[in-house]
């Protein structure tokens, strides 16, 4: 055999060979090779489409973050004031009581000093009338002197 007809034979089988893979190997390939291809669009735009999503859940987060602190502040400078109010207000109250038993106190005292001088005129009176009487013991007659006795009492 020559080596032409060798080589023509040659050709023909791969000719006959590349017919064969490209009728029925070449579109299982190529299908297989088309759905990975998809797959790994598909996975890279789920990829993309999470980083975007993922990156909005983050801003959110972010947001509800400084929505919380800004309220706990709120919060907390409320009961600051809440605070300084009741200490306030517990303060008059403190000064009110304070006042009323400072007065009361006063009122007390007055009434305990009129008493007293009260006491002490009718000591002074008594102590006059004794004195009187042992130096006049004749003319001194509490009856008939009643009323001079009074006005000494009162001038006291």
């Amino acid at each position: 055999m020559s080596i032409t007809a060798t080589l023509i034979i040659q050709i023909i089988v791969f000719l006959l060979l590349v017919a064969f893979t490209m009728k029925f190997v070449w579109p299982p390939i190529a299908n297989a090779l088309d759905e990975r291809a998809q797959k790994v669009a598909d996975g890279l735009a789920a990829a993309d489409k999470a980083k975007t999503e993922l990156a909005a859940a983050n801003q959110r987060v972010e947001q509800q973050l400084a929505e919380t602190r800004n309220e706990s502040a709120q919060r907390l400078a409320d009961a600051e004031s809440h605070a300084r109010a009741i200490i306030e207000e517990a303060k008059a109250r403190a000064a009110e009581e304070g006042n009323k038993i400072v007065a009361a106190a006063r009122v007390e005292a007055e009434q305990q000093v009129i008493q007293a001088r009260e006491a002490l005129r009718e000591q002074v009176a008594q102590l006059a009338v004794k004195g009187a009487e042992q130096i006049l013991r004749k003319e001194v007659n509490p009856s008939v002197h009643s009323e001079l006795l009074t006005r000494l009492k009162t001038e006291l």
